[in-house]
């Protein structure tokens, strides 16, 4: 039977690629980061627990994928460059080709964002995943949630509603063939991070926040903290290519409210659209116009021809949700 410093050396343990960033990485009591001069650090938190946020006998590959692009999502909200991250990892077995697999699925992703494994902890109980990450932002450069001004555009990356629609067709909520269920499953099993959009949106973007619980309760993040209200157009929302197919009824509140997306959801000013639609293409990210942030407090839905919406929708919460 393998200790845990065997599966922390054989999965886990790999020198840092630049030493001037992270001069000591997996092996000591802490490991050391460096952000460059003019630089702040970024540090975010999440934790995934089987059952909760992932299923039961989740492919352990593309669970290490997700686990690690929830928390690069939450740097690229910020604009900031990926430096490292630990891992602290509840095991219920010693299972070397679950781990193997979880390891190849995690750090081929932190490869593609040179993002280095620099330390954390192991224990046996039940499956939860739990990641720091750390990142560099220039100061005063930040995409902070409290920065949205009236008047600004909201933007969506990417697409919306697809990893809830999977969901839905896993519950049996509605019925998928098993082709469209694989495509949708592919959104919310493997997100993509929008860390190269992020940094192209620094000193273009006033606020973002990437959108993990759904768009109606993230952008609600933004108006509070930065005391402002909104104007969306629902029929605006780029919704994922399995969802397009769906009616309206089913597609606005999957793409209003659906959780799983990590895409960005950012304002900027009218006056910075074409740089906007600049940066996106140079990182080959679409973007989407969805709608205006108003003086007015409150979050107000219409539709295609500006009609007002009524739609009792409620992004995930953790101790609200089942």
């Amino acid at each position: 039977m393998p200790s845990e410093f065997d599966l922390i050396a054989r999965h886990f343990t790999r020198p840092p690629r630049d030493a001037a960033r992270v001069p000591l990485g997996v092996g000591d009591d802490c490991a050391l980061v460096a952000p460059a001069a003019g630089m702040q650090l970024a540090i975010s938190s999440d934790m995934l627990v089987e059952g909760r946020h992932f299923f039961a006998q989740a492919d352990p590959a593309l669970l290490g994928h997700k686990c690690l692009a929830v928390n690069l999502s939450d740097l690229a909200a910020m604009g900031a460059r990926p430096l490292g991250f630990t891992l602290a990892l509840a095991l219920p077995a010693a299972d070397d080709d679950w781990l193997r697999a979880f390891a190849g699925g995690m750090l081929a992703l932190a490869d593609a964002h040179d993002c280095d494994l620099i330390g954390g902890d192991t224990t046996r109980g039940p499956l939860n995943i739990c990641i720091t990450i750390f990142g560099e932002v220039p100061t005063g450069q930040a995409l902070r949630r409290d920065a949205a001004r009236s008047g600004d555009d909201i933007w969506i990356s990417g697409t919306l509603g697809d990893a809830r629609l999977a969901l839905a067709g896993y519950r049996r909520e509605i019925e998928l063939d098993a082709a469209s269920l694989q495509r949708a499953g592919r959104r919310m099993h493997v997100p993509m991070p929008r860390v190269a959009l992020g940094q192209a949106l620094r000193g273009i973007a006033h606020a973002a926040i990437d959108i993990s619980d759904g768009l109606v309760g993230d952008l609600g993040h933004i108006l509070e903290r930065s005391g402002v209200g909104a104007c969306i157009d629902a029929d605006a929302l780029p919704a994922g290519p399995e969802l397009a197919a769906h009616p309206s009824e089913l597609r606005r509140p999957f793409a209003l409210a659906g959780g799983d997306d990590y895409e960005l959801c950012f304002t900027a000013p009218a006056s910075a659209r074409e740089s906007v639609l600049a940066a996106a293409a140079e990182c080959g990210t679409p973007v989407t116009r969805v709608g205006r942030i108003d003086a007015a407090p409150g979050l107000r839905l219409v539709d295609r021809n500006g009609a007002p919406l009524s739609l009792q929708l409620a992004s995930f919460d953790h101790f609200a949700s089942p």
